[in-house]
C-alpha cells in the first residue's frame, strides 16, 4: 500500500471502492437523479415566494430577489379568515375517508380478482376497473352533470320522476355532496390500487396457499391468515404516502364536479379551491406559495410522524 493510499482516510477508501465496484449502476442512476434534481430541487428555491410580497421585475429570478420581504404576512390570509377552520375540516375529513375506502374496497377486489380461476377473465375485470383512472375530472364532471342535471339529469328523469317524485336541484343540495363526490372518488381511483394489490397478492408463493389447503383451512382462512398479513407492507406504504397528502385536496374532484357551485361551498371548498379563488380574486402569488408551503410542511410532519408510528410497532413494515 502506497503513501496515497494511506493519507486517504478508511470510509473515503471504501467510498472509492464502492464506487469502482458498482460504476455501471451509478451511470445507470444518473439520468434520473439529474430529472430529480431539475424538477424537485432546484425549484424549492421558490419557497421564498411564501414570504415576499411577489412582484414581477425582468424575470422570474430577479422579481424573486427584488421583492419585499414580509414575513409571515402572507399566511396569515389564510389562518385569519372565516373559512379556515371550514376548509380545513373538509380537506381532512375527507382524505379520511378517502384512505380508509381506498384500502378496503380495492383489497377486497383484489382478493375477488385473485381467487378467479379464469385469468382472462381477471384481466378484462381489471381493465374495466382502471379504465376511470385514466379520464380527466373535467369528463367525470360532465359525466355527473348528466347524471345531476335538474332538466335532464338520468337521476331526475328517469328515476325520481318516474317515481313521481319531484326533481331534485342538487347543485343547490349541499347534504347530499359528502356522498356524491365520495362515489366519484372511490370510482375514479379504486381500479388503479386495485391492481396495486392484486400484484402484491400475484407475488405472493403458491406454496403457502398449498400447504395450508392441505392443513384444511378454508378459502377465507386462506385470506385471514395469509394473504392480509402478506400485504401489510403494501397497505401500510400505500397508506403512508396518501397520509401524506392528508392536507392536499384533489382539486378537479372539488372544483370541477360540482361546478364551483357558491351554494355547496360549505361542504365542497377545500384548502386547494380556495386558495384559487383567492389567487384569481387577489392575484397574489405569495399568498397562494404561502398556502403550498403550509401544505407540504404539514403533509412531511404527518407521513414521518406516521411512519415513526409504525416503526414502533413493527420496524420491518416502515416505508423508511
Amino acid at each position: 500500500m502506497n503513501a496515497t493510499d494511506l493519507s486517504k482516510p478508511r470510509p473515503f477508501r471504501k467510498l472509492l471502492k464502492g464506487v469502482r465496484t458498482n460504476i455501471a449502476f451509478i451511470a445507470m442512476l444518473l439520468p434520473g437523479l439529474f430529472v430529480l434534481l431539475i424538477n424537485n430541487y432546484i425549484p424549492m428555491f421558490g419557497v421564498v415566494i411564501a414570504f415576499k410580497r411577489y412582484r414581477f421585475n425582468k424575470d422570474f429570478f430577479t422579481s424573486i430577489i427584488t421583492s419585499e420581504w414580509i414575513g409571515f404576512k402572507n399566511f396569515e390570509f389564510f389562518f385569519k379568515t372565516p373559512q379556515a377552520y371550514e376548509v380545513t375540516r373538509n380537506t381532512i375529513l375527507y382524505n379520511l375517508v378517502f384512505i380508509v375506502l381506498g384500502v378496503v374496497i380495492p383489497v377486497m377486489l383484489a382478493i375477488a380478482l385473485n381467487e378467479l380461476l379464469n385469468k382472462k377473465l381477471s384481466n378484462f375485470y381489471q381493465s374495466i376497473m382502471f379504465l376511470p383512472y385514466f379520464l380527466s375530472w373535467i369528463v367525470v364532471s360532465y359525466l355527473a352533470y348528466s347524471m345531476l342535471s335538474i332538466e335532464n339529469g338520468f337521476i331526475n328523469r328517469s328515476i325520481i320522476n318516474a317515481l313521481g317524485l319531484e326533481s331534485i336541484n342538487w347543485y343547490s343540495e349541499p347534504r347530499y355532496w359528502p356522498f356524491i363526490l365520495t362515489f366519484f372518488q372511490v370510482w375514479k381511483y379504486t381500479g388503479y390500487n386495485a391492481v396495486v394489490y392484486h400484484a402484491a397478492i400475484s407475488g405472493i408463493d403458491s406454496e403457502y396457499y398449498e400447504a395450508a389447503a392441505i392443513d384444511g383451512a378454508t378459502k377465507w382462512q386462506q385470506t385471514k391468515f395469509i394473504t392480509i398479513p402478506l400485504l401489510q407492507p403494501v397497505i401500510i406504504i400505500m397508506t403512508l404516502l396518501a397520509v401524506g397528502r392528508i392536507f392536499n385536496a384533489d382539486f378537479g374532484l372539488f372544483f370541477n364536479v360540482p361546478k364551483d357551485s357558491g351554494a355547496l361551498y360549505s361542504v365542497t371548498d377545500v384548502i386547494d379551491t380556495y386558495v384559487f379563488r383567492a389567487l384569481r380574486n387577489s392575484n397574489s402569488v405569495g399568498m397562494a406559495a404561502a398556502s403550498g408551503l403550509y401544505q407540504a410542511v404539514v403533509g412531511c410532519i404527518t407521513v414521518f410522524t406516521a411512519n415513526f408510528i409504525v416503526r414502533k410497532i413493527d420496524r420491518d413494515k416502515a416505508l423508511f
